[in-house]
């Protein structure tokens, strides 16, 4: 068997490098350290090409990534090498570390053109700052200081200033009270950071996180979720007392997926909270009511959450605003804004405008969406995927009919922006862009795709046109200088900054591990 495959990988590589050479590329490229240069210092090959960086000079180099991808250790004076294979399209930066001034970057087109789809709309990607495991979340507190914060699935949030540098020391450090993480994919961490609106003057901030399993919680449980205040240091604007943190909300989660993510303060000034349907798969199974938790008005999970944080009631450390749409209805929770999601894990407001609350429901099989979320609609899950129907019973294909309304006859919300998995695998949401380096987006919502498979990244950025009739238009933004038009690493979320500029963030690594993750900023191509 082993000679089998070995057979195998032989006529494959001969087919790799037979097509490189009809292409005009070249399976090997040089780069030459000498006098404390890379010489060429910007090379760009397509993908499969082997980078040789050979020593010229009398003193010891190194060639390493700038995002931690790779690092050739001490390159060996007078003719010392280093070689690397690079596979997958992207940027790839590098320096000496022991020279800092000496920097590099290889580009890589793949098999595509290197240039975005002609005709469409473009954008350009400029590197803020790198080195994340898992950035989820890239958030402003609106205080007036310019800084950011970058939050880290797995536990982390840091301090970004605006011209890019990284504070050494994090605002946040959750990691000793998570649920311990799987390297290679999950859907559990540190998902959420809001900023109470008076957190200049009170500096409460709020996180969302996947804790172990409570005591009581169901036995064979994958975690508990926490809603967590926490105040920064009196003396320290950059530093969160992780020691003050009060739970307001705990959520046991039957499996690892579908935890929601982003929480954030809408503009009447509470909290909204999106949750998961509790995992696995067509919202049943081991945790999940009979009908789905999406539809189940008496579940917390597969819902979007309003609470009243500076209003604690007598039995909850929230208070519950007296127009929630459910309150005061039986077996409805008052906490329940609207229903009827998968996993809704990036939701945000539009600053301008109707000040519409915006949602990227994951979907399962078939097809993804966006939604225009209203106090109390229901968005169809699990009657529905995206604008189909669905049957838990076959979630490959999607049924000619099915209810147009819910169990209590209040009739289903369609999304505004669907699309199938020819195009993607995940929705990602964004934002409606409002600021002003790209005028041509104005009014429009910036979101993304994951990627079109789970081997390597390769996420797609998506641009929506309202529309006042039906699904909104939905295009591709290409990104110039990118293989294809695409990023050519996983999109794991989106930020915006306090001028309403939006940020893509990125990381080579489908689970929450290593360090290639980027922020990088949006701008003219």
């Amino acid at each position: 068997m082993k000679e089998k495959h070995l057979l195998i990988l032989g006529v494959w590589l001969l087919f790799s490098i037979a097509g490189v050479a009809d292409c005009g590329q070249p399976s090997e490229a040089s780069v030459e350290i000498l006098r404390f240069t890379f010489q060429p210092s910007s090379i760009t090959v397509s993908a499969g090409t082997t980078i040789i960086w050979t020593n010229l000079d009398p003193v010891v180099h190194t060639v390493t990534a700038d995002d931690g991808s790779f690092d050739s250790g001490s390159i060996a004076s007078n003719d010392g090498r280093f070689e690397r294979t690079f596979a997958e399209p992207g940027r790839y930066q590098y320096h000496c570390t022991f020279h800092p001034t000496m920097k590099g970057e290889v580009v890589i087109t793949g098999t595509e053109s290197s240039d975005p789809p002609a005709g469409g709309p473009q954008v350009g990607l400029e590197p803020m700052a790198s080195g994340f495991a898992a950035p989820i979340e890239f958030v402003s507190a609106q205080d007036g200081t310019g800084r950011m914060f970058l939050v880290d699935q797995t536990g982390l949030v840091k301090i970004v200033k605006s011209d890019g540098t990284v504070l050494d020391e994090p605002f946040l450090d959750l990691r000793d009270r998570m649920v311990g993480l799987n390297s290679g994919y999950d859907e559990r961490g540190l998902l959420g950071l809001a900023f109470h609106p008076g957190f200049s003057e009170n500096g409460r901030a709020f996180a969302f996180y996947s804790a172990p399993l409570r005591p009581g919680a169901p036995k064979g449980w994958s975690c508990t979720n926490h809603l967590s205040e926490f105040t920064v240091f009196a003396d320290d604007p950059n530093k969160a007392d992780v020691n003050s943190e009060k739970v307001l909300l705990v959520v046991d989660k039957p499996q690892l997926n579908h935890n929601g993510g982003t929480i954030t303060f809408g503009p009447d000034g509470y909290l909204y909270v999106p949750l998961g349907d509790g995992g696995g798969a067509n919202d049943a199974g081991a945790g999940h009511a009979a009908s789905g938790n999406g539809q189940d008005t008496g579940s917390i999970l597969g819902k979007i959450l309003r609470i009243d944080v500076d209003n604690v009631s007598r039995d909850k450390p929230y208070g519950i605003p007296a127009d929630n749409p459910f309150v005061g209805q039986e077996g409805v929770l008052p906490e329940i804004y609207a229903l009827g999601f998968r996993n809704p894990w990036r939701i945000t407001f539009d600053t301008k405008g109707d000040r519409s609350l915006f949602v990227s429901d994951a979907g399962q099989n078939l097809w993804e969406e966006v939604d225009q979320v209203a106090k109390g609609g229901n968005y169809g899950w699990n009657i529905r995927e995206g604008t189909h129907c669905f049957d838990p019973g076959n979630p490959n294909e999607s049924p000619q009919s099915c209810p147009d309304v819910d169990s209590r006859g209040l009739k289903l919300s369609d999304p505004v922006i669907e699309y199938g998995h020819d195009r993607g695998s995940v929705v990602v949401g964004g934002y409606m862009y409002r600021g002003k380096a790209l005028p041509e987006f104005a009014g429009k919502y910036i979101f993304g795709d994951w990627s079109n498979g789970f081997s390597r990244g390769n996420g797609t950025l998506l641009l929506a046109t309202p529309s006042s009739e039906g699904l909104w238009h939905l295009e591709e933004i290409g990104i110039a200088g990118y293989a294809g038009g695409r990023v050519g690493s996983f999109i794991r979320s989106f930020g915006m900054d306090d001028q309403g500029e939006i940020y893509m963030l990125t990381s080579d690594q489908a689970g929450p591990t290593g360090t290639t993750g980027k922020i990088l900023k949006l701008v003219p191509a």
